[in-house]
């Protein structure tokens, strides 16, 4: 089973990058994150053509995730526990039948710049809700893995430049803090289980985010921010993990690559 996270920033804005993609890459199952669109606004068609099913999770503007699924879905919900009054589009969950079933939690995680401030302070009350989460799912045992852009650098080699992240909410040491938190619960991020350590030639730098400013693709100035964490039990299935990098260079690419895995699943 192939599985990606793949934030697309606009779904709208960036179809046709997403269809080819889609058409070359052929993930069994594609979580995608910045959909920018209310549910309704999603097209549908275009994905049903190629044998998806769809479901989102759409925020008008901002925010929206999805699970696009070739294999049946079962038992889809939409939001993240802890917090009735959170409205914002940043979860979703659905089981994918293969020859094994597999909880899929797609996930964006909230930014949480300027900080310190109120985003900040909101990105890390996020994190504890998904840690519970995450607890829960673990509990029973099953093959769960969470995708999407945490907005998290977890590592100074997952920068180009790590100095230029120190005050950024991204990297500063209560995110860091929280995402290790995440692993001590016993989940493995999957491309490093892959890929400890890569020589640090351009094209095998593990970066899944360049900004459009300042020529950063053209630099290499990019960021490991996309990312799967696998349970225990998912990890056992895991064969391999990519970053399709080469999708940046594209015409009217988003700012963020697809990052995939395949389980045997």
């Amino acid at each position: 089973m192939k599985i990606a996270t793949f934030n697309i920033n606009g779904i709208k804005a960036r179809l046709p990058a997403l269809l080819d993609w889609l058409d070359e890459a052929q993930p069994d199952v594609a979580v995608l994150q910045e959909l920018k669109s209310v549910d309704a606004g999603v097209p549908h068609e275009p994905f049903e053509e190629r044998g998806y099913r769809i479901e989102t999770h759409g925020q008008k503007s901002f925010n929206g995730v999805a699970v696009l699924s070739k294999l049946p879905l079962e038992d889809v919900t939409r939001g993240l526990p802890g917090d009735d009054s959170d409205e914002q589009a940043r979860w979703i969950e659905a089981t994918v039948i293969g020859e094994k079933p597999v909880r899929i939690c797609g996930l964006y995680l909230p930014n949480g710049n300027p900080a310190p401030g109120p985003k900040y302070d909101y990105k890390l009350g996020w994190l504890k809700r998904m840690e519970a989460r995450v607890t829960e799912l673990l509990a029973l045992e099953e093959p769960v893995l969470f995708a999407g852009d945490y907005n998290i650098i977890p590592q100074p080699e997952d920068a180009a430049n790590p100095a230029e992240w120190t005050t950024d909410a991204l990297f500063l040491p209560e995110t860091r803090q929280a995402w290790r938190r995440l692993l001590a619960l016993g989940l493995t991020d999957a491309l490093r289980a892959v890929h400890p350590h890569r020589p640090p030639q351009p094209a095998l730098r593990d970066f899944s985010f360049w900004d459009y400013q300042a020529g950063c693709w053209d630099r290499d100035n990019g960021i490991r921010i996309d990312h799967l964490l696998l349970s225990p039990q998912a990890a056992d299935l895991l064969e391999d993990a990519q970053i399709d990098r080469a999708i940046r260079g594209r015409v009217k690419p988003s700012d963020h690559v697809p990052v995939w895995i395949e389980l045997a699943a």
